[in-house]
């Protein structure tokens, strides 16, 4: 599991390993395991469920405070507890001054971001600030009709 989260350094910071799994909210978990950060967890994660994976993958990402992490499908596994952890992690980096690259289908991320690019088919459909951005792409709400009053026999002249 160390050698996972730091990206396999010969001799990984044990307070930098610890800060990303933190980070990641992964160190409880990790600690849970038979041998804690020493535990095999076999090719591809075999032992963590695809979710706790994507947490991991977190905390390599967040290893060593990068100013730069890049995001692939980040919450594509991930549960509530899960997204929570993914979107404190962003908001993170970016109160340290990092940039935060997050590629997603799920939305829920978006909350996390100031700006945001569109794609579809290949094509770039919007690109700015993410409130400009969500007002463009939202359908325009119909009109509310005014409420129904309920008129009762007292009501009537």
């Amino acid at each position: 599991m160390a050698q996972n989260i730091s990206r396999f350094e010969p001799e990984p910071d044990p307070e930098a390993l610890i800060a990303a799994a933190n980070a990641a909210r992964v160190h409880d978990l990790v600690l849970r395991l038979p041998d804690g950060y020493e535990t095999q967890i076999g090719e591809r994660g075999a032992a963590l469920s695809a979710g706790q994976r994507q947490r991991i993958a977190l905390a390599r990402a967040l290893y060593r405070d990068p100013l730069l992490i890049v995001l692939d499908e980040p919450n594509s596994n991930l549960d509530a507890e899960g997204d929570q952890a993914l979107a404190q992690a962003i908001l993170n980096v970016r109160a340290r001054g990092g940039i935060a690259i997050v590629v997603a289908h799920r939305t829920n991320v978006v909350a996390c971001v100031d700006q945001l690019l569109v794609m579809a088919e290949g094509r770039i459909r919007a690109f700015g600030p993410k409130d400009q951005v969500l007002s463009k792409l939202a359908p325009a709400q119909p009109a509310q009709p005014a409420p129904l009053k309920i008129v009762t026999g007292s009501d009537m002249p």
